[in-house]
């Protein structure tokens, strides 16, 4: 109990003391209410808004939709975004969610209310008299996104940065006594593009608002002040090199004294330094840099994942009637590069990450708290992760605080996508602006820990090469605190040479073309980078909508577009299914993701990945791609502890050449493990377990005694297992453990009979709803349809094995449409087929490619046994395999190829066997009737609702080169 009181004493001293601020500034916060309008005609300048009393009301800090300022959503809402589905607006079945009053946005959340343009906000304040000859600042904190300030009827400046706080120097303006301060906030895009689907403004995302989210207060401070101060850590010396920026804004020379020392705050161990004091002196109305070493003793602490232990930097400047201080968080670390590897303190690490864009459902914005931060990563954390891309935008200063807290490597980037509109190296706007604002994210977030990594921002378009080459060699020149590449991108794009790391697709992804196995790795892939290649976006495994979670959205976004999903799987007979889908292709997901991440662990040299995501994307078209929601928040499928036995720090893993055999095979697979840890594991004895579905132990050994140093997939050991004696069809597992630690992992495989007894049977099996199938249904008797290739009415819907990728609607219905199955688990027609409630690796050559049925004209209720699960955009009622009565006979009707010829397919063979033994016992029984025309109208009338594009691009409003997205 003393230990947990001592470490919670330290978090709050962590959060209260962890920002860089001057201790004896005073300060008036402007939190609270200010007087409001929008200019909507863009005339309050000409009318000099400024000088008289603006009518309406809002509280800062905030948005406009926060308070319900702007404008209702209607079909000709201006978005900020990309539109490549424009079959909303067209498809006939979508007519009601067209209507006003009852509009439904299927793109991303929607908005209380929306608004783009200018807007003013207005402030009385009183200045106190003991202000006078001080220096004073206004600073706004997450202001989005252009400002403008006037003090009275005089106009400061203009600031446009989407990733550091405005600050204006307000000291020539100011005097005692009752002051207004007017700010005009902008959020339209102009001239300064850096694209529409950026996630920095995007719609698709935190939403493009107008307001000022974080801290917005007056500073008064001395006249001369420490304006800027920056920390490079040198490890190995045990030294830090701290460089010093002094401002003098009075007229006089100055001469004083500064002193520099440090501190640790939040461990349990502590360490200080001597103070270091040096003279200075700057003249008047100038700016001095000085530089001072900051020598650290033998109990010097350093920050990484595992341990982040931070320090605070005091430094004191000293003159007579002048005293100004500054406390700076820092960590002492090195992130640095070694070949093909990260290293963190010379220590390798492998990087396990996951892409925040930005999805803050409650409030449309970023959060601007230390506590809202910590409870993000450190959830992300508990899914075995270490590392965060900031997709096209930084955070504000609050997450680098709760990551230095945390132990998370960060990759922040400029605030950009420069693609659909902005181009980069063609000297747009654009260009200079990602090197003027990575620079205030240097100065204003360089001295954090967790600042490890620098992009310029996202998939760019223009002379990209060329352009991102400089803006390497611009910061390995500039600073060395971090490494930097170019942008992230896709497989597709150019590779940027001198990037110091590349954070690229291309190679990622399943190929489960073909047989599943776990033998595969990226190797031959990745052998041509030379320097650390991250996984850019690896999975985008879809899941169905989770519709308990539209009640979470009780703030200014609503989930309209899950509202719409949910009436349309009703419309389609199917809303008491809805947590029957989520479940079942969220299993499905789970499996991808973790196959995916196995095979980049088994890599030699493959140095880290970036998901999309470990949370859903709410936007584009709502890409439900996360085992988290967008509150980061779990669905019910899986939970940290399962989810961080393939993701984490250490990894047992196998190679196994596949999952499907014959008890006349012998189960033959290869034991890695993945290390990432803080120091190797010494003497480690990995263990492992063969079981039965009853958890009976079939099977069992260990591994000699190994040091694992940091690495991907080292060999551990061999396993052979023989399975002559698996008499009965058997779902095993295997488990591998590293002894005395929580590290441990597992696979299921299935084994069948080489040769499954002969069955009796009185079915007859056909491949076509033929003349005699409809005798001996008519005459009582029982029916196997094999229908596979002959589906008519749903042969549009493409299944795979892996589900729906993104989604359809950003893709314009790009295959596959299927998100994995549903099976009726309990059912006794799967006794003799080992399954649950989804589909698993067994299921593959029954469900890869195999055509689908629409049960658009089956009666309301009718369920198949195996269902798969459409597309939410179209929610059609589907089926793989059906039972019924029809007439006084009996079928079962099959679009998956299951019969008795064929061959190479032992799980299709193995659930044929098992539905048909089904068929000749007494439990055969369906409980639905269906006429014999339904059957039939199957394979010979196509689908009555077909997706149409309408159009072959985005309504003209919306496309990404339209007049509103080009660069003027």
């Amino acid at each position: 109990m003393v230990k947990k009181y001592f470490y919670s004493c330290l978090f709050l001293i962590a959060l209260f003391t962890l920002s860089s601020f001057s201790i004896n500034d005073e300060v008036i916060r402007l939190d609270g209410n200010w007087h409001f309008e929008i200019d909507r005609n863009n005339e309050g300048i000409t009318q000099k808004w400024y000088n008289r009393n603006l009518s309406d009301n809002i509280k800062l800090p905030g948005s406009m939709a926060e308070f319900l300022k702007g404008d209702e959503i209607t079909l000709k809402t201006k978005w900020t975004g990309s539109i490549y589905d424009s079959s909303f607006y067209f498809r006939p079945s979508l007519k009601k969610y067209r209507e006003p009053g009852n509009i439904h946005i299927p793109f991303w959340l929607t908005p209380a209310k929306h608004y783009v343009g200018a807007a003013w906000y207005q402030k009385e304040v009183n200045i106190p008299a003991n202000w006078n000859g001080k220096r004073i600042i206004l600073h706004l904190e997450r202001a989005h996104i252009e400002t403008r300030v006037w003090v009275n009827d005089k106009e400061i400046g203009l600031q446009n940065s989407l990733v550091a706080p405005h600050v204006y120097d307000l000291t020539a303006y100011l005097t005692s006594g009752k002051q207004r301060i007017t700010i005009r906030i902008d959020n339209s895009i102009k001239e300064l593009n850096v694209g529409p689907d950026s996630h920095s403004i995007s719609d698709h995302t935190q939403g493009n608002w107008n307001g000022i989210i974080g801290k917005i207060a007056l500073e008064a401070a001395s006249p001369v002040y420490i304006d800027d101060v920056q920390i490079y850590p040198d490890v190995k010396n045990r030294k830090a090199l701290v460089k010093i920026k002094i401002n003098n804004s009075t007229l006089r020379p100055f001469s004083g004294k500064i002193g520099i020392s440090a501190k640790s705050f939040n461990s349990s161990k502590s360490d200080k330094t001597q103070e270091i004091l040096s003279k200075i002196i700057v003249a008047k109305s100038d700016t001095k840099i000085i530089e001072i070493e900051l020598p650290f003793g033998k109990g010097m602490l350093t920050w990484d994942e595992f341990d982040p232990a931070l320090y605070h930097l005091d430094v004191n400047l000293v003159a007579k009637g002048i005293e100004n201080n500054k406390k700076v968080s820092f960590g002492m670390r090195e992130f640095k590069i070694e070949g093909n590897q990260f290293l963190i303190n010379n220590n390798p690490v492998f990087l396990r990450g996951t892409l925040h864009n930005c999805e803050f459902p409650l409030t449309g914005y970023p959060a601007t708290t230390v506590e809202a931060w910590e409870k993000i990563f450190r959830k992300m954390k508990s899914y075995g992760l270490n590392h965060v891309r900031f997709h096209s935008w930084c955070p504000p200063e609050a997450a680098f605080k709760a990551a230095d807290i945390v132990g998370l490597y960060l990759q922040p980037e400029g605030p950009s996508w420069p693609n659909h509109g902005p181009k980069i190296g063609l000297g747009q706007p654009i260009d200079q602006f990602l090197y003027d604002e990575t620079i205030r994210m240097a100065k204003e977030y360089g001295n954090y820990a967790s600042f490890t990594m620098l992009s310029a921002g996202n998939e760019p378009a223009g002379n990209q090469v060329k352009y991102l080459n400089a803006f390497v060699d611009f910061w390995k020149a500039k600073d060395n605190r971090r490494v930097y590449t170019g942008m992230s991108v896709g497989g597709s794009w150019p590779v940027v040479p001198n990037a110091e790391y590349q954070s690229r697709g291309g190679v990622r992804g399943l190929n489960w073309n073909k047989n599943l196995e776990t033998e595969s790795d990226f190797s031959s892939a990745i052998a041509k980078f030379k320097v650390p290649f991250v996984a850019h976006e690896i999975g985008q495994y879809c899941v169905f909508p989770n519709f308990a979670e539209i009640k979470k959205y009780t703030g200014v976004y609503k989930a309209k577009n899950f509202e719409m999903f949910r009436q349309e799987l009703a419309d389609h007979k199917m809303g008491d299914q809805a947590k029957d889908f989520l479940n079942a292709s969220g299993k499905l997901q789970l499996l991808c993701y973790k196959n995916e991440i196995e095979k980049i662990l088994r890599t030699p040299g493959y140095a880290g990945f970036q998901m999309l995501g470990l949370q859903d994307f709410p936007g584009q078209g709502t890409a439900l791609v996360g085992v988290l929601d967008a509150f980061f928040e779990e669905k019910g499928y899986v939970t940290a502890q399962e989810y961080s036995r393939f993701c984490n720090s250490t990894v047992p893993l196998a190679k196994i050449p596949k999952f499907v055999y014959s008890n006349e095979e012998n189960f033959k697979a290869e034991i890695l493990l993945t290390h990432s840890g803080k120091t190797p594991l010494q003497n480690a004895v990995m263990s492992w377990t063969i079981k039965n579905e009853k958890g009976n132990l079939l099977s069992s050994g260990k591994f000699n005694p190994k040091t694992f140093e940091n690495a991907n997939g080292i060999f551990a050991g061999d396993i052979d297992f023989a399975l002559s004696e698996i008499t009965a069809v058997s779902q095993l597992n295997l488990e591998v453990k590293v002894n005395g630690t929580d590290f441990a992992n597992d696979w299921d495989f299935w084994v069948y009979p080489n040769k499954n007894p002969e069955v009796s049977s009185s079915v007859y099996y056909t491949t076509t709803l033929d003349n005699k199938a409809k005798e001996v249904l008519n005459n009582g008797g029982k029916v196997f349809l094999n229908a596979a290739g002959k589906v008519v009415k749903g042969k549009e819907v493409e299944m795979h094995f892996l589900p729906v990728f993104w989604n359809t609607s950003w893709f314009k219905m790009r295959p596959p449409h299927v998100t994995g199955i549903l099976i009726q688990d309990k059912s006794p027609a799967f006794n003799n087929f080992p399954t649950s409630y989804h589909s698993d690796l067994q299921w593959w050559d029954i469900q890869n490619r195999a055509q689908v049925m629409n049960l658009e004209d089956f009666p309301d209720d009718f369920r198949p046994l195996i269902q798969p699960i459409d597309t939410w955009f179209m929610n059609r009622r589907l089926a793989l395999v059906f039972e019924a009565q029809v007439g006084k006979g009996k079928i079962i009707v099959s679009s998956a190829d299951l019969g008795p010829d064929v061959q190479n397919k032992p799980a299709s063979k193995q659930l044929y066997f098992s539905l048909l033994k089904y068929m000749n016992s007494p439990d055969f029984n369906p409980e639905k009737k269906l006429d014999m025309k339904v059957i039939q109208d199957v394979f010979s009338s196509p689908s009555r609702e077909i997706f149409d594009t309408y159009t072959k691009d985005s309504p003209d409003e919306l496309k990404p080169n339209s007049n509103q997205n080009k660069v003027k």
